[in-house]
Order: C-alpha cells, then structure tokens, then sequence
C-alpha cells in the first residue's frame, strides 16, 4: 500500500532519493498513517529527494544524520541551490518534511536522539539530578524541566566541558550568575531561577559535600504574591468567550467542549489535554482526573453545561479513531490526542474573536475566574480548594484574595466625605 505513494513519474531508486532510497517507502508509510494528504505526502518526499541528493554528494551516510547537516543543507546549501527538479526550495516546507523524516529515523533507532550540547560530565549530573527530582521530590515532568534548564546553564557556564567540581564554587560565583540572568526576568522567573540552584545545591548536600555557604548565596527575589489583585474575566467576558465559537463544525464543537471544561471546572490546559473517555462516568455525572499537577486523581461533579458541551463533540464532531483521548486532533497528524499547546491556541484564537486578545492571552486567567466566580455566589475558600485541588487554603488565596463587592458593604466613608 505504501509503494502507491510513491510518485510512479519516477522510480524509487538512488538517483532519485540518493542515502535516503533505503528509508523513503518507511517514510512515506509513516506521513499516510500520520493522516496526512496524498499531495501533502508527495511533496515532503520531493523534499526528502532533494535532502537525500544533497547527503550523497557530501558523502553523508543516513546513520550520520544530524543537527549540524540539517543547518549545513538549510543556511550553507540552500541559498546556492542549483540541484535538477524536483528539488523544493522553500525553507519552512523544507524545515516541516525533514522534522518528520528525523523523528521517524529517531523513532526506528536509524540515528540517534537528539543530544545537547554539554560536556558528559554534565549530561551525567543532570540525569542523577532529574532521577534525584522524579523520585525523591516527585516533581512533575514540566517543572522537572526549568529545573534543569537553569542548572544546565549554570553548569556550563561555570565548568564549561571540563569536570564538575564544587569546591571551585563561591558565593560570588552563584549571585552573579542569578543576578546576570534575572536582569531581563520578571521577578517571578528569577525568583524561580534561584529556586532551581538551591534545589541542586541541596541535591549535592545530600551527597556529602558541604553546600551550605552557596545555598545561603543565591539571592531572593524581592516578589509578593498578595501585592496584586488577581486577574479574571468578568461574568460579560466569559460569555462572550464561550460564544466564540462555532458549534457548527468539528473543531468548533471540541474547541467549545475544551473551553467549558476550563470555564466550568477550572481546569488547567494540560489536564484538558489528558482526559480519556474512560475518565467519564456519565451514570454518576463526575470526571475523573488522573493526570493533575499534584499527581492525585481526583473525581470531580460534571456540570450540565460541560456534560451537554462534551456529549454533542462525541456525537457529532470527534472523529472515527483508535484513541481513547477525549479531545483528538482534527488535521494531520490525526488519530493522536490534543496536546496542552492546541488547548492554549483555541483559547487564544477565540479571545480574538471576542474581542479581548488586547487584554488576555492565556488559560491559566479562566481558572482565576473560575474561583472569583465561586466566591461571588458564596462558596468557601474550602469548596474552592476542593474544586481547584489545592492541598493548602492558603494556595487558594492567590486566586481569591479579595472579595470587592463584600468589601463596598462594609467599607467606611472617607473622612470629610458626606454619607
């Protein structure tokens, strides 16, 4: 099946493909069970043909294939091109087909995962940190991440490739490093930047070394949490947001689907993201959520409105697929779940379409206004804690710290001001 898509103008042979004739039938298997279009298919394989050319006269062997031939054909070859036709040009199509074609030879073991660019003694203390964060701490994969990012900085910064010695270390090492990298932050990024170095330097406390006059030198971020009022949209807003979409089509029915689970329930992206279809229990009218930042699962009430919203995407817009994610992709490469991205992007496009992309660009604001919501109609701080599954009320205070309609009742005239 896979050989009609090959064009059958042109022989699949190596004056065609050149070092990737071995793998071009794989790859086009792998874009058609991806749902990819048939034009769309031909085209990245042109692409391929024109990369493939290219690796042969650099006497690049397909197991070679890495970052720097990919920016060597792109920057160096491309500009000068003059290879025969088919040979595409165009650097964002050119950019999409070869992104395909190296996750597809990562993924069948023909080239090597990606690497980053640090010596192997930090690679090696990043994994022992990551394992140390995973299952000491029992961080979540996302702020495992930022973890290491910065401590991947900080490392090569100041050990570069050589071995990781800390006795090389002093305070002033540490506050320069977070001073420099904060001076374009906002105080939160710094504050977590700090936060990260103090994390590994407690890591190598708990091998013995004494880390102690370091950890006391990462700065602090001068940053209150309660300063501020938070943001969230108001009753108005929201519906306007919720009518931001077309019910009409597919993707307009999911997009909807997703957003009332961010308005209803205050869910986070990620978490819309994960919910499967065995995660719904229509009889008892709860959702459950498995895949939460705390790592808890949770059973929560399902709304009319969300249980309505979710029920008219599965008749009529999901589409026929294997998956057992609730929300699936509607556009190559199908039959995959929705990532935290696509949530975040239809949430963006419909405060466009509402008028309110001056103002808002996130989703994190529609679980402020979940909270607010609930504090108007008089829930308690404890109900909200529950819904929004914070293990402290003190969390929860971040989001509805203050009541301002309670407060004009009980608020005192200004001193010389009639009543």
């Amino acid at each position: 099946m896979n050989t009609q898509l090959v064009s059958e103008g042109v022989p699949c042979n190596r004056a065609r493909y050149g070092a990737l004739e071995p793998v071009v039938r794989d790859f086009a298997g792998y874009l058609k069970r991806r749902g990819y279009a048939g034009v769309t298919i031909e085209n990245y394989l042109q692409c391929a043909s024109h990369f493939g050319r290219w690796l042969t006269a650099q006497r690049v062997a397909i197991q070679h294939i890495d970052d720097t031939a990919l920016h060597r054909f792109l920057t160096v070859h491309l500009p000068v091109c003059h290879c025969c036709k088919p040979s595409p040009r165009t650097p964002t199509n050119l950019r999409r087909a070869l992104r395909h074609l190296v996750c597809m030879l990562r993924s069948e073991g023909i080239i090597l995962p990606r690497s980053t660019p640090v010596s192997r003694f930090i690679s090696e203390e990043l994994l022992r940190f990551d394992a140390y964060l995973q299952d000491v701490q029992g961080l979540a994969s996302a702020t495992r991440l930022y973890r290491l990012r910065y401590v991947r900085e900080f490392l090569l910064a100041r050990f570069g490739w050589g071995p990781i010695v800390l006795e090389r270390l002093k305070p002033d090492d540490i506050c320069r490093f977070v001073t420099d990298r904060a001076a374009a932050c906002q105080p939160r990024t710094a504050g977590i930047i700090g936060d990260c170095l103090r994390s590994y330097l407690r890591f190598r406390r708990l091998h013995g070394q004494p880390t102690e006059p370091l950890i006391a030198a990462v700065p602090r971020v001068a940053h209150w949490r309660l300063a501020a009022l938070p943001d969230s949209l108001t009753d108005s807003e929201l519906a306007g947001l919720v009518n931001a979409f077309d019910r009409k089509c597919p993707t307009g029915r999911r997009d909807y689907a997703m957003v009332r689970c961010l308005v209803d329930l205050g869910l986070r992206a990620s978490e819309v993201a994960f919910i499967q279809l065995d995660d719904m229990d229509w009889r008892e009218g709860t959702l459950r959520i498995a895949k939460a930042k705390a790592k808890r699962t949770t059973l929560l009430p399902l709304p009319a409105e969300t249980g309505r919203a979710i029920v008219d995407y599965l008749r009529f817009g999901r589409p026929r697929t294997d998956s057992r994610a609730l929300f699936v992709r509607h556009r190559a490469p199908r039959d995959e779940p929705v990532g935290p991205s696509l949530v975040r992007n239809a949430v963006r496009c419909a405060y466009a379409r509402c008028g309110l992309a001056q103002r808002w660009t996130g989703t994190h604001v529609l679980r402020h206004s979940t909270a607010s919501r609930l504090l108007r109609e008089g829930a308690s701080l404890k109900d909200i804690a529950d819904l929004l599954r914070h293990r402290s009320v003190n969390t929860t205070t971040i989001y509805v710290k203050v009541d301002l309609p309670r407060l004009t009742t009980v608020a005192l005239p200004w001193p010389g001001t009639r009543t």
